[in-house]
């Protein structure tokens, strides 16, 4: 990156010179913009104290003491905050700042003295008087007179001295105090710094000098080290202003232009002016022509030095360089193309991919996409396109001829060489080329690599193919058609949460540690987290909630969100009554910290954009939320305290879809609640419960009546029968089994599909099974055969039926005795799958008597009889 941020010192290189000239005027152009605030032109910058971004003023109303570093109170009234604290522990920060008073006016030194009220070139010694050192000794003298009213006595004052002009410090705006042409301040320190160059006045310069009105000499020891000194010390700092006297034009400039665009920032972080004042000062040391030669230097700096500068050299650079220049310097700026991912810089290096061509392929396919109307969500594919890129580079720079710089050279046998050691790589675990992670180490190949180099860098080598770019550089087709696809990634389904990391994860105790441990500062972990659970929502769904997101219609409590991956906007789910009281908590505590800081209620349309979860981090409106990476980090900490494995958030989703299933939702019904875009994407997520077979009545099979031991229990979900195993079960038993009446048939040439040997006579067949599914129809059979039994003509006939029967009824036996130990039983008798209406829609169920339609069919007949004209 430092090709793109060249030192710009004014030197005899006249490029450099031209260079330096254009980025002022480009500056000063867009200073002279309509849109920027006037204060901003200039070289002694002094905000409002109301500014709305570097306001300076105490935050206690009609207090106008300058505030404390970052804080918002002056330091009177932060001593009597902490005071009231300890004593007060119960004290709230609104509490204090609606009931505190302004701080008395003698503590306040805002900006320069003010010129004496009698000497007008003079600056005041004393402020609240407004007099100069000669006069306020006078004063002095004269007020030990009885009765001398002040007034009266300046009244009587009509000499008045004649000024020492302006401080000879260059970066100083206050008026001289004394004949050596220093302010009083600045001479303060000239005293503290050992006196460099050894100036000084005359002995009793007062008396012989300044009373006789003759001119004071001064007296060096070395004028040119006193000049030096007034060159290089530092401005006076002063509360509100940003003083940028001193500096070359074109760090003023920038300097300037970078205050103006933090303006711009919706989201910003504070900078006290002591802060920037701070930072200016140290450019002034350092005797940069421009702020980009601290780039490399800003690494070494404390914090707020660094901040601010980051920000600045951002700034800088979509104002410096187009995208054609970015292009040429390696680095691609999303800004140019209004494209801001959170939390990510906007400028990427792309200097890791070594060879040009590529480089320009690579950044001309991010530039299509950043440009393209539906752009991406996030920066992992993004990512991966550089990623893959960098591989590929680092591989040719080692193989091919001239390391891959001449892509003319390049054929089909170095493209497969690339794949076939790449391959070997992710088979291997071996480590990856160019690719490095965040300690600088070499990552391993994996199989993940393997398909993002793979379908990545083939995208990249397509687009230059499709648009042309490789015809004109001499690319190879073959070269890029060898780059083989990955696939994608095969979807594998998160579980939900087992029953034992379930409790553990709702339990009182467990969600007090996450809120103490992990979030002390009370950012809402654990109400975001129960909101997961009893929602199901999406991770950012549930951090990035609003403000006004509850709602009660009819007694019923919704929650309102946006479902911003699949596009649907201010959606609403009925939320548990806990739930509610909860998050209405939480808009209490946030309603609360918005009035800690500003001092007031939000208004309306504040509210309405007031984040639920608001970060505290750049945030001064309160309407950006926590971050994932917050949350996850907290949650992670939280797992491994508690010791149950490794798990993710975003498997509350998946629990709760199973929960759903279980207890009787439909898919479609899932997948409106849940937001998805596909019944598919349903029953991934409710994969467990789906699989499980939702009736596990049949899962019980018993031998049939025409076996060995009718009703005898084959399979069962015993206790302890995990998932897994009732998986393979189901998918074993459709192979093996096809449906008959009253069961299924397990003899394997009937399931082929050839012709039953016994003439379908399964209830005497050996092969035949009986399902829990089946019970309901075999206790209809045990009913008709005793009905034929109660009315056969003797009893020899009876004890005949009961004989025939005696195996199915012993079968029927069986069963029950399975399911009533698998506490199934009732569910039995509650069902019955071999009904065709319990698979079809309504219309099965709709019934009318035989009589009731005749009749309306004979009415019809007498209406149109009455009423249709006749034909004859």
């Amino acid at each position: 990156m430092s090709e793109t941020l060249l030192p710009l010192r004014v030197i005899a290189d006249p490029i450099r010179r031209r260079e330096t000239r254009d980025r002022l005027e480009v500056l000063t152009a867009l200073l002279q913009g309509p849109h920027v605030e006037d204060l901003f032109r200039e070289d002694l910058i002094r905000f409002p104290a109301d500014h709305p971004v570097f306001g300076w003023t105490c935050r206690i109303e009609d207090c106008h003491h300058p505030r404390t570093n970052a804080h918002d109170l002056c330091n009177p009234h932060r001593m009597q905050w902490l005071a009231g604290r300890q004593t007060n522990p119960q004290l709230t920060r609104r509490e204090f700042l609606r009931d505190a008073k302004p701080a008395e006016s003698s503590y306040i030194r805002l900006a320069d003295s003010p010129p004496c009220r009698i000497c007008p070139g003079r600056p005041a010694r004393h402020h609240g008087l407004r007099l100069c050192f000669t006069h306020h000794g006078r004063w002095k003298k004269a007020s030990r007179i009885p009765d001398l009213a002040f007034e009266a006595w300046v009244a009587t004052q009509t000499e008045s001295f004649p000024g020492y002009g302006e401080c000879l410090v260059v970066s100083c705006q206050s008026l001289s105090d004394s004949p050596m042409g220093l302010c009083w301040v600045h001479e303060r320190r000239y005293e503290a710094e050992d006196r460099p160059g050894g100036a000084r006045r005359p002995l009793r310069w007062f008396h012989r000098f300044e009373v006789p009105g003759k001119p004071v000499p001064i007296f060096y020891a070395d004028e040119s080290a006193f000049r030096r000194w007034c060159q290089s010390t530092h401005p006076v700092s002063r509360a509100g202003t940003i003083n940028l006297q001193g500096l070359p034009a074109l760090v003023r400039a920038e300097f300037r232009w970078v205050l103006f665009a933090h303006t711009q920032r919706a989201a910003h972080s504070y900078w006290p002016t002591c802060w920037i004042q701070q930072t200016i000062n140290l450019v002034r040391d350092s005797g940069v022509a421009s702020l980009t030669e601290l780039a490399e230097k800003r690494r070494q700096m404390d914090a707020s030095k660094r901040m601010i500068l980051g920000e600045a050299l951002t700034e800088l650079r979509i104002v410096y360089f187009t995208p054609e220049e970015t292009k040429q310097a390696g680095y691609i700026e999303t800004e140019h193309f209004g494209v801001r991912f959170p939390q990510r810089h906007s400028n990427w290096d792309l200097t890791g991919v070594s060879q040009r061509w590529l480089r320009d392929l690579l950044w001309d396919y991010l530039a299509d996409r950043m440009r393209s109307p539906r752009g991406p969500r996030s920066t992992c594919p993004l990512d991966n396109d550089r990623r893959a890129c960098t591989e590929l580079s680092a591989f040719l720079e080692v193989i091919a001829p001239e390391g891959g710089h001449d892509p003319r050279l390049l054929n089909e046998d170095h493209m497969r060489r690339f794949v076939a050691d790449h391959l070997r790589r992710a088979r291997e675990g071996l480590p990856l080329l160019g690719i490095r992670g965040h300690a600088g180490k070499p990552s391993p190949a994996t199989e993940h690599s393997r398909r993002f180099v793979f379908n990545h860098g083939r995208a990249v080598l397509r687009y230059a193919l499709d648009s042309g770019r490789a015809e004109e550089i001499g690319l190879s087709r073959k070269f890029i058609v060898a780059m083989p696809t990955s696939g994608r990634k095969p979807q594998r389904a998160r579980h939900p949460f087992p029953d034992p990391v379930a409790q553990a994860l709702a339990d009182p105790a467990n969600l007090q540690l996450l809120a103490e441990r992990y979030d002390p500062n009370n950012y809402g972990l654990r109400d975001a987290w129960e909101t997961l659970v009893l929602t199901g929502r999406r991770c950012t769904e549930a951090l990035q909630l609003r403000l006004e997101c509850l709602t009660v219609h009819r007694s019923v409590p919704f929650l309102w969100h946006d479902q911003t991956k699949v596009g649907n906007l201010d959606e609403a789910i009925r939320i548990p009554e806990p739930l509610y009281t909860r998050l209405q908590r939480r808009q209490q505590i946030t309603l609360e910290r918005f009035e800690d800081r500003h001092g007031r209620p939000p208004t309306a349309a504040e509210r309405a954009k007031l984040a639920l979860f608001p970060s505290r981090s750049r945030n001064p409106k309160g309407t950006v939320s926590i971050s994932y990476t917050f949350f996850r980090s907290g949650f992670s900490g939280w797992l491994e305290d508690l010791d149950i494995g490794a798990w993710v958030p975003h498997q509350a989703r998946h629990t709760l879809a199973t929960n759903l299933l279980r207890h009787g939702a439909g898919l479609h019904h899932i997948k409106k609640y849940l937001g998805h875009l596909s019944q598919q994407m349903t029953e991934h997520y409710a994969k467990v419960a789906s699989s499980e077979i939702d009736d596990v009545l049949q899962r019980v099979w018993v031998s049939g009546p025409g076996s060995v031991v009718p009703g005898t229990l084959l399979v069962s979900p015993d206790q302890g029968l995990s998932q897994e195993e009732a998986r393979a079960m189901a998918l074993d038993l459709s192979r093996r089994s096809t449906p008959a009446e009253g069961g299924v048939c397990t003899f394997q040439p009937v399931v082929r599909g050839d012709a039953c040997p016994w003439n379908l006579d399964c209830h005497t067949c050996d092969k035949f099974v009986m399902s829990g599914a089946d019970l309901l129809y075999w206790r209809r059979k045990a009913e008709q055969w005793r009905s034929l039994a109660e009315r056969a003509p003797d009893d020899a006939t009876a004890d005949y039926l009961h004989e025939v029967f005696e195996p199915t009824a012993r079968a029927i036996e069986g069963l029950e005795k399975a399911l009533s130990g698998l506490g199934l039983l009732d569910e039995a008798l509650a069902i019955d799958l071999r009904r065709p209406q319990d698979y079809f829609q309504r219309m099965w169920s709709l019934a009318f008597r035989a009589t009731d339609l005749a009749a309306l069919t004979h009415d019809d007949n007498d209406d149109q009889e009455d009423t249709w004209p006749n034909d004859d």
